[in-house]
């Protein structure tokens, strides 16, 4: 849809639509460059305020991606203000602030609107060094794919709004999808030119996200199946049909483009789940990967894993080993 629009002629708009990457940046000065970016969805889990803090570690989940801070967020609401008491809209508030105070940011205002299908997200602002900035191209043959968190929390959602996951599974999930990628920016950050593109894995899936980096970098990349991190107990619940249409939208575009070797469709489902408030995939010099998820450990992110390699050919064209 955005293809056909005009790009504007802005030196000073660092990234923008080209490179369908995670979050605009606009440089202000030599030295400060603002980090834009808004996400906002439906209800995933029962809890209110467990909602409003996965929607919002999601939204902020994209400065993260630019290696940028945030620190300003509006609050982005759709309520079905005769449906749904505004007791439960103060809960889904409060867990999206909650999320925002433990990044070191604020909530500054918002905006909401009557709707029949409740709706929860931010719009965020960040600030980045201008020649700090990641973005989702600049991927380099040998590089390592390095995933922060696990695949399959589309799959628990799917799950959820069935009556099909077993608790301790939809509060692994939860804590997974309100965990901060501030460590993993972190990590990256410490690792210096090390880090050549990033990405935060979302609605497009594993390997939607890294399509999008090896066209953007005009690379290919190979992922290296068992190594990929997958939660207890996903695998199960595939095998109940846990999966979301948006998958298998995501699955049919992602065939386009990938070769999936010997593996069987409930394996490929997982690479192409939609995530929600998933982890960074970062594209790191070999010579720093060890560094890199040694930072990672350090930072709390223990299921952090080398996933792929990026290599030279077709832009875009992903293997599956």
């Amino acid at each position: 849809m955005v293809r056909g629009l005009d790009r504007p002629d802005d030196p000073d708009l660092l990234v923008g639509l080209d490179t369908a990457d995670d979050a605009a940046v606009y440089r202000l000065r030599p030295d400060l460059a603002l980090v834009l970016t808004t996400d906002f969805f439906t209800p995933i889990v029962d809890d209110p305020f467990d909602w409003g803090r996965i929607a919002a570690t999601n939204a902020l989940s994209d400065v993260y991606a630019m290696g940028g801070d945030p620190i300003l967020a509006l609050n982005l609401v759709a309520w079905p203000r005769e449906g749904l008491p505004f007791e439960l809209l103060a809960r889904v508030i409060d867990g999206g602030a909650a999320a925002v105070t433990a990044a070191g940011a604020i909530v500054g205002g918002g905006h909401s609107i009557d709707d029949p299908e409740p709706k929860f997200g931010l719009a965020v602002v960040g600030t980045v060094e201008p020649d700090r900035v990641w973005r989702n191209a600049g991927a380099r043959p040998g590089d390592r794919l390095v995933l922060t968190k696990p695949l399959g929390l589309g799959v628990i959602s799917t799950a959820v709004k069935r009556d099909l996951a077993p608790e301790p599974l939809i509060a692994t999930a939860i804590d997974l999808m309100t965990t901060l990628n501030a460590g993993a920016r972190d990590a990256g950050r410490a690792l210096g030119d090390a880090i050549h593109a990033v990405t935060d894995i979302t609605g497009f899936g594993l390997l939607g996200h890294l399509g999008e980096m090896a066209r953007s970098s005009d690379m290919s990349a190979t992922i290296h199946h068992r190594a990929l991190p997958v939660i207890d107990g996903v695998r199960d619940l595939i095998a109940k049909d846990c999966v979301a249409g948006g998958t298998q939208r995501n699955h049919a575009f992602v065939s386009e483009f990938t070769d999936w070797g010997v593996i069987d469709q409930s394996e490929q489902f997982i690479l192409a789940d939609a995530q929600t408030s998933g982890g960074l995939l970062l594209a790191v010099d070999p010579d720093a990967t060890d560094a890199l998820l040694e930072q990672l450990r350090r930072a709390g992110t223990p299921a952090a894993a080398v996933v792929g390699t990026v290599t030279a050919g077709d832009a875009g064209h992903l293997r599956v080993d």
